[in-house]
This record gives structure tokens, C-alpha cells and sequence, in this order.
């Protein structure tokens, strides 16, 4: 069974930063690519950014370039998203999601199968 398990979100002041990890298991890690979205209320789930199978390749959405960081450590079978210079605009629910497959997906929430059940990330202003 595949499980992603979300840690890390919580408050913060706008300028911080904070660290999102995925622990995923029931499934070969180096065969996915991995994403993490978000969603706040009142508005479409959102891709935030990311990973191909081997974190080679990677995606961001143009309001976190240079803000935020992918990354996936593949002997712990974790993914990663380093959130700096939060804004109060990035306060959402956070998910991590994976599909298997050796490309970097399309940026859609349909394009993935698996999803963890979502940390809140609060930026306050």
C-alpha cells in the first residue's frame, strides 16, 4: 500500500521559512515522480512543485521560483520542499503527492494517483 505522510507545516511569520518532508512507503521510491501541491480555501488545488523519478528534473510555479527548493533523498525515501521568504499568500494546505513513471509529469493533480492527507502551512503577516 502506498503511503506519503506529510511533516513539517505550521506558523510562521511572512520572511521565514519552514520545511516540508513526505515519508513515502509501500512502493519503489527511485521508480516515482513526486509533487507537492497545495490548496487553499476557496481555490483550486495548485501544483507547488515537482520531481522526476530520479530528482534530476524539476518544476516550479512561477509565484515560488527562488523561494522554494524540491529535493528527494532517496535512501531515506523522503521528499523534501524548503519554503523561504514566506508570504501570506502561501498559506495553504500542503499535500505531497507521487506517480510512478520516469518523466516529470505534467503539473495537474490528475496526473497523479497517490496523495498524502495534507499538513497546514500558516503564514501570518
Amino acid at each position: 500500500e502506498v503511503q506519503l505522510v506529510e511533516s513539517g507545516g505550521g506558523l510562521v511569520q511572512a520572511g521565514g521559512s519552514l520545511r516540508l518532508a513526505c515519508a513515502a512507503s509501500g512502493f519503489t521510491f527511485d521508480d516515482y515522480a513526486k509533487a507537492w501541491f497545495r490548496q487553499a480555501p476557496g481555490k483550486k488545488r495548485e501544483a507547488v512543485s515537482t520531481i522526476n523519478h530520479s530528482g534530476s528534473r524539476t518544476y516550479y510555479e512561477d509565484s515560488v521560483k527562488g523561494r522554494f527548493t524540491i529535493s528527494s533523498d532517496h535512501a531515506r525515501n523522503t521528499v523534501y520542499l524548503q519554503m523561504n521568504s514566506l508570504r501570506p499568500e502561501d498559506t495553504a494546505t500542503y499535500y505531497c503527492a507521487a506517480v510512478e513513471g520516469k518523466n516529470l509529469p505534467d503539473p495537474w493533480p490528475e496526473e497523479f494517483d497517490n496523495w498524502g492527507q495534507g499538513i497546514q502551512v500558516t503564514v501570518s503577516s
